[in-house]
């Protein structure tokens, strides 16, 4: 590997992570936006206007790579998209669970909490694969755990943080493990473009449920154009291309530890953009959070000569 390409890989990583890293503050700036009926947005509207967005510009992607290679890729059978289909439906988890998380609870410890996937992963993979964790992995989850205490200001918020957008965001960090558990092990073999498609669509059945049992009014369809486009490019288009185009250059470790930008640019865009208070002590808490994740993916056994 190169340097320009290694360069280039943490390029796009970064700005992928950026780019989820900036979701959640515009998700939180729509819920105070009304459109033509005076209604503030609700979470249904929000996240299903994302999904469908993200569906018509994923479908867009796929018919442009479909020209460009002369119809020659892999197709996906109808058992990679059941497959898909079903993995799928954690993404929409983790959009309901995280979007209704930051109605209760700020951005800026919302994302502490879906980075709770740090120490879920090392559980899953502990359970399914019959692994026990090294002692780096122990080490780097209860750093974590404490990084948490502090960044979600535990000890002095605890009277003050709702237990619904805890709860939540919780769920949301136990989803979003399972997504990326399935993510790289789901029907590898057709394009990422495909790949996203049907786990796009297997997450829009679980959204398209959760809006159909919650909204109890007429549909404001100004979110499409005045929020829509911007969470689905954010959420759903953009990062995932960037993601897939940079992690083959960095590898999976160099990758995660770049990935990891998204939780200090949650939190200062919600800092700068929706004026909520991070105390110095929670940017501590993030700082041990992210040194997990360095260590976690950081091979400390010396090479061979």
């Amino acid at each position: 590997m190169t340097n320009n390409n290694l360069i280039k890989g943490v390029f796009l990583v970064s700005l992928g992570a950026t780019s989820y890293g900036m979701l959640a503050t515009f998700v939180k700036l729509a819920y105070s936006d009304t459109g033509i009926t005076g209604n503030p947005f609700t979470p249904a509207e929000v996240i299903s206007s994302q999904f469908i967005l993200g569906i018509i510009a994923i479908l867009i992607i796929n018919w442009f790579q479909k020209i460009r290679n002369n119809g020659t890729a892999v197709k996906a059978n109808r058992r990679d998209i059941t497959q898909l289909m079903v993995a799928g439906t954690s993404t929409g988890l983790t959009s309901i669970f995280y979007y209704l998380a930051v109605k209760y609870i700020p951005v800026s410890i919302g994302i502490v909490l879906l980075m709770q996937t740090v120490w879920m992963g090392v559980l899953l993979e502990m359970f399914l694969e019959k692994k026990i964790p090294s002692p780096v992995k122990i080490v780097a989850v209860a750093i974590v755990l404490l990084g948490t205490a502090l960044a979600t200001n535990l000890i002095h918020n605890n009277n003050e943080l709702d237990w619904r957008g805890i709860v939540l965001g919780l769920l949301a960090a136990a989803s979003f493990t399972t997504t990326m558990f399935t993510a790289n092990r789901v029907a590898v073999h057709i394009s990422s473009a495909q790949r996203s498609l049907y786990m796009l669509l297997g997450g829009a059945v679980i959204v398209f449920i959760f809006a159909c049992v919650t909204i109890s009014t007429p549909i404001n369809y100004d979110i499409f154009y005045k929020w829509g486009i911007l969470l689905a490019l954010f959420g759903t288009v953009i990062p995932p291309m960037l993601l897939n185009a940079g992690f083959p250059h960095t590898g999976i470790g160099l990758g995660s530890i770049v990935s990891s930008l998204e939780l200090p640019v949650s939190v200062t865009m919600a800092y700068f953009l929706l004026n909520e208070e991070v105390i110095g002590l929670q940017w501590f808490g993030i700082a041990l959070i992210l040194f997990a994740i360095v260590i976690m993916n950081v091979n400390f056994k010396p090479k061979s000569k």
